[in-house]
């Protein structure tokens, strides 16, 4: 006799994600099943959550480090293909954009906290380095951002006329730096001090306050003004948000 291939239509209704989501909640739903209700469907002999699950199981169980993959890594798994990356990539951006807008309150930076949940889900696992300068009003609001250098797995070269140019374009009144580390690892290197040191002295030519220099690394990251990394930035950080709470 003939073994037949189950699909999600053969289990009881109960136990369909896509009917547990909608009677239940998405709460009530496992990785794997929200992931199988992306893809849709399996092929012979797999369903859409049992590619899910060996997705997952092969990726440390982590949707984060699935969100790393390249198209080349991901299909890697039998059952994905083109169709399949693209539907789980646009779900996941849809998730970091989603966490943007509602973090977007927080758009006054304090601390450096503010600004590493902000930034941090879409660049902590970026497989290139990019340094960003993070542009800010006289209260501390962004009022924008630019991507200064995009580096290599290992570095990235910032130029300050290309920073002061964006800086007075934009008519910044202050600036934090940000870079991420795919490495994984937050601590400077001297590479990192010494281009701090010369867009700081740059930006204080045109009179723009440098707040802070922030590395992202994989769960972690370091604060050049908290470490004491920056000359004089450090006092300016403190006075600038003290400023901002008194206002």
């Amino acid at each position: 006799m003939e073994k037949k291939n189950y699909t999600i239509k053969d289990w009881p209704d109960e136990e369909r994600p896509r009917e547990r989501l909608v009677k239940y909640g998405v709460d009530y739903l496992t990785d794997a099943e929200l992931l199988g209700i992306i893809l849709v469907k399996g092929y012979q002999g797999k369903t859409s959550v049992d590619i899910a699950k060996e997705l997952l199981i092969e990726n440390g169980k982590s949707l984060r480090k699935l969100d790393s993959l390249s198209f080349s890594e991901m299909i890697s798994v039998k059952g994905i293909g083109m169709a399949k990356f693209a539907q789980i990539k646009a779900a996941l951006e849809i998730g970091k954009r989603l966490l943007r807008e509602a973090s977007s309150s927080k758009k006054k930076i304090h601390n450096a906290v503010d600004l590493v949940d902000y930034y941090g889900p879409n660049m902590r696992d970026l497989k290139k380095e990019i340094f960003k300068i993070v542009l800010l009003d006289v209260k501390n609001k962004i009022i924008g951002d630019i991507d200064v250098s995009v580096g290599s797995l290992t570095e990235s070269i910032v130029h300050p006329r290309e920073v002061l140019k964006e800086i007075i374009k934009e008519s910044a009144a202050s600036v934090i730096f940000l870079h991420n580390h795919p490495s994984g690892e937050s601590n400077p290197s001297k590479n990192d001090i010494d281009i701090t040191e010369r867009l700081t002295e740059a930006c204080d030519l045109i009179g723009v306050k440098v707040l802070d220099h922030i590395i992202l690394g994989d769960d972690n990251y370091t604060s050049f003004a908290q470490e004491g990394l920056l000359k004089k930035v450090g006092a300016d950080l403190v006075s600038a948000l003290k400023g901002v709470s008194n206002a």
